[in-house]
């Protein structure tokens, strides 16, 4: 074999030296265009975009009302009639018929005292007046018997069968007989009064609601003693407190350069601090025509115009005094944003909602316009974050900073 056919025979060395060069400059080409791509879709995303600097507002619930309120004031649920129920005698209590809530009509029997001696000086007085009638009815008898013996003795002494004596004697009983009515008549007056008195100090025992109520709170036990003063020590002076509740009022202070604006009969909306999403309609019962020179305010009595039993004495309360009354399609509350944050492109509306530091482009739908509020009939619930005044940097995805209010 010839030097020619070895030379055949040996491995192009160059051959193998490029093929791994070009694999890694493609790896190198591919890795390039990914990462390109990667910063694209980072910077479409705006992770290289500066945060925009934005103002926020809340979605709300509004009442239309807010946009007649001519006046707001803070005050407290107070009872016109409230009492704290005792007793005239002084006894120890041995039974209470109610308890924290009932309800009791004028009249009822609220608590017992005790009344064992009170009851035996009744019975004793009603005998005494049964044993002064019955002395009536005796010197009746002796009356009428005298009467008739006054009138033969004045027949026989004028025939002269008798002397002026025994007629002087008969004419004597006869007044005594009459004077022995009058004083049986006297007697049972007195025992009757005494009978009166007795009955009132068993009454007294019997501790009755001055009105119809509801107890607001028990004062005593079974056991205490209740006196109409509290001056023994530990004793009671009242053992249950009650409250009309018909007679609740909302008493609010409204500043005297503000009173010209409430009036007596004024329509009013009442807000409970336990039920803020209900509003209770009102009216102004009375201005009170004095002044607190102290706080420099007048005090106003708001009635409640539907009664309802979640209303309680010593409640929180919120009054709007409003220009007119509130309309029937006015009663519910509404959603609504500040005008402010909506954006009309291509008649249009939408706003942005903010979602961890982002915004969304979200269209709405708007109704009326509640003062300073726009409302919402579709698009937003309450709660969601939105961005007022947006910019025209803003779009869906825009990473923002909220500024500092």
């Amino acid at each position: 074999m010839g030097n020619e056919d070895l030379s055949k025979l040996k491995i192009d060395k160059s051959e193998a030296v490029v093929g791994p060069k070009k694999r890694k400059s493609l790896f190198r080409t591919v890795a390039a265009l990914a990462v390109v791509l990667l910063l694209v879709v980072l910077y479409l995303n705006g992770v290289f975009t500066p945060a925009v600097k934005v103002e926020t507002s809340s979605v709300t619930q509004t009442y239309p009302s807010q946009a007649f309120t001519l006046l707001n004031a803070s005050g407290y649920v107070v009872a016109q009639r409230k009492a704290a129920i005792a007793s005239k005698a002084t006894g120890r209590l041995v039974e209470l018929l109610v308890e924290e809530g009932s309800r009791v009509k004028k009249g009822d029997i609220v608590a017992r005292l005790e009344s064992e001696d009170v009851i035996a000086a009744r019975e004793q007085a009603a005998e005494n007046l049964n044993a002064a009638k019955a002395g009536l009815e005796q010197a009746k008898a002796e009356l009428h018997d005298a009467n008739l013996e006054y009138n033969r003795s004045r027949e026989l002494v004028g025939k002269g069968f008798i002397s002026r004596t025994d007629f002087d004697t008969a004419e004597a009983r006869l007044k005594k007989a009459a004077a022995g009515v009058v004083s049986a008549e006297a007697i049972i007056k007195a025992n009757k009064a005494a009978l009166q008195g007795a009955n009132a100090s068993v009454e007294y025992t019997l501790i009755r609601a001055p009105f119809d109520a509801v107890v607001l709170t028990k004062d005593a036990d079974i056991g205490d003693m209740v006196t109409p003063f509290g001056a023994a020590a530990n004793a009671k002076a009242a053992v249950v407190t009650i409250a009309d509740m018909g007679s609740l009022r909302v008493e609010v202070d409204v500043s005297e350069s503000n009173i010209e604006k409430v009036k007596k009969g004024q329509p009013c909306e009442i807000q409970l601090d336990a039920f803020p999403e209900v509003r209770f309609r009102g009216a102004v019962h009375m201005i009170v025509p004095t002044a607190d020179r102290t706080k420099a305010t007048v005090l106003v009595k708001v009635a409640f115009l539907d009664k309802d039993v979640r209303i309680l004495p010593e409640m929180s309360a919120k009054v709007a005094f409003l220009e007119r009354p509130v309309a029937e399609d006015e009663e519910r509350p509404r959603t609504a944003i500040n005008p402010s944050a909506i954006v009309t492109r291509d008649g249009k509306k939408f706003v942005f909602v903010i979602k961890d530091s982002r915004v969304i482009e979200t269209p709405i739908s708007t109704g009326r316009q509640f003062g300073e509020m726009t409302e919402v009939t579709a698009g937003l619930k309450t709660g969601d974050k939105i961005v007022l005044k947006p910019s025209a940097k803003l779009k869906t995805g825009s990473k923002i900073k909220v500024a500092e209010q």
